[in-house]
């Protein structure tokens, strides 16, 4: 160990496995936990402390001494700065291996249950180009490289389109590719920043509140029908016009062009007014025969073909009969809720957000599905005893909250619920394994199926059975 000007540099760590987060985990020579930012599990490094714990330690590497067998070349030139892809330079099948041993670990750690049956974790067949809605901001002040910084020559060009630096909401990386997204994607969002460059347009100046362009959102189907939505700092119809029309020229493949003027102090869409300047203003997804509509505002999950397994998988554990009652927590669009709803007698959805209700309701009618019925309010506050006193009891019940996972008053609800099945999809591991914890006494964990609906990131989905016992 050295110390330099209150730098403490841990030497040779060696790199062991994957940790919560996409962080790499060790331990030091006096045996403590080590978790290394900006290395793969398997690397040898020389890593700077950030953080000393009771513990653990939080650490950087500043030296890859041995690399790891399990790397490989990083396809984006944007890579390591960017944050959107922390593991491609992990090897496919290792980011695999990784996300279902995080799974089974906290399920065993966390929630103290040991035996249940693990299936292996469902890869994505596509490890690229599997988004189908992406979001670039606008920047007078893009991202400046550290050649550019310590550079005596000046910088004329600070334009930028693409991603938000982390950590660095003030400025954007200009990019020049990225790999999330299929084609017109990138020639679309770089067609945009040349017409604006040779048209003098204003890029948005996040700081003095000022400029012309905001924003682009792309959003794609299965069709391959795509959507575009320009947000705009303040109006300037001639400009507006001239930029929507040389798009429409230019990508036949859009089938619907909007706008939305915004000068609040963030980019969020939910409470704008967006405007329709060609086609209907949405799209149409269809998944396994149902149809679903998808508007500028709408949440629908952005990997379609892995969501799509996801829901088969949910319905194949839920073992749902023709004279079953199924209730849907946390249904949002209510997509598994009417996914399931085909093989169900009748199924109940509960979501928080208005909007997404109002799109559940519509979804069901465009689908003649009149077994569906969806209610709006806060989990914890509307599933409640008299809510159940007034409803029919459950056969299987399907859950699917948020990250932070289920309040502990929507378990015991559950509890008094008391349905045979219940099917826990989650985006977190850590707070559906504190949830089984609190249900275990009860319930019976079956087995869990862990699917990968983020390929080069940490984030890993789990389905999970239990059976009442």
């Amino acid at each position: 160990m050295q110390k330099k000007k209150k730098n403490i540099i841990l030497e040779n760590i060696k790199l062991l496995s994957a940790g919560a987060k996409g962080v790499s985990v060790g331990k030091t020579e006096d045996g403590k936990t080590i978790l290394v930012k900006g290395a793969v599990p398997g690397d040898l490094v020389n890593a700077r402390v950030k953080k000393s714990k009771k513990n653990y330690i939080e650490a950087e590497a500043v030296e890859i001494i041995e690399y790891s067998p399990y790397r490989v070349d990083a396809r984006c030139k944007h890579f390591g700065v960017c944050g959107g892809c922390k593991w491609q330079d992990l090897s496919y099948e290792m980011q695999l291996q990784f996300k279902q041993d995080e799974v089974v670990n906290n399920i065993r750690r966390i929630g103290g249950i040991q035996d249940f049956k693990i299936f292996p974790i469902l890869g994505s067949e596509e490890q690229y180009n599997y988004r189908n809605k992406m979001e670039f901001s606008f920047s007078n002040a893009r991202w400046l490289t550290l050649e550019e910084v310590n550079s005596t020559e000046e910088i004329s060009e600070r334009n930028a389109l693409g991603f938000h630096i982390p950590g660095q909401w003030s400025k954007i990386l200009d990019l020049e590719e990225c790999f999330l997204q299929e084609e017109p994607s990138n020639e679309i969002r770089l067609a945009v920043k040349q017409y604006a460059l040779e048209h003098n347009l204003a890029f948005y100046d996040v700081r003095n509140q000022e400029g012309f362009l905001r924003t682009l959102m792309l959003r794609q189907n299965s069709k391959g029908e795509w959507m575009v939505l320009i947000q705009l700092y303040e109006e300037n119809e001639v400009e507006r016009v001239k930029l929507l029309d040389f798009l429409l020229q230019k990508f036949s493949a859009i089938k619907t062009l909007l706008y939305a003027i915004n000068p609040k102090g963030n980019d969020s869409v939910y409470d704008l007014d967006i405007q329709t300047y060609y086609g209907e203003g949405f799209l149409y997804e269809e998944m396994d025969g149902l149809k679903f509509k998808i508007g500028p505002k709408s949440f629908f999950q952005t990997n379609y073909k892995q969501a799509l397994e996801l829901y088969r998988k949910t319905l194949e554990f839920a073992e749902i009969q023709p004279d079953h009652v199924v209730y849907d927590l946390y249904t949002g669009t209510g997509t598994i809720a009417q996914y399931v709803a085909r093989n169900a007698k009748q199924v109940i959805g509960i979501e928080a957000v208005q909007e997404a209700i109002d799109a559940a309701k519509e979804h069901a009618a465009l689908n003649g599905l009149d077994n569906c019925t969806f209610y709006c309010g806060d989990m914890k506050d509307i599933f409640n005893e008299e809510f159940l006193a007034t409803h029919p009891k459950a056969d299987v019940l399907i859950t699917d909250p948020p990250r932070d996972g289920m309040h502990a008053k929507v378990v015991e609800q559950i509890l008094n619920l008391s349905p045979e099945r219940i099917v826990y999809v989650s985006c977190n591991s850590a707070t559906q394994a504190r949830d089984l914890d609190m249900l275990k006494e009860t319930y019976q964990l079956v087995k869990i199926l862990p699917v990968d609906m983020f390929p080069q990131t940490h984030h890993v989905e789990n389905i999970a059975l239990l059976i009442k016992k």
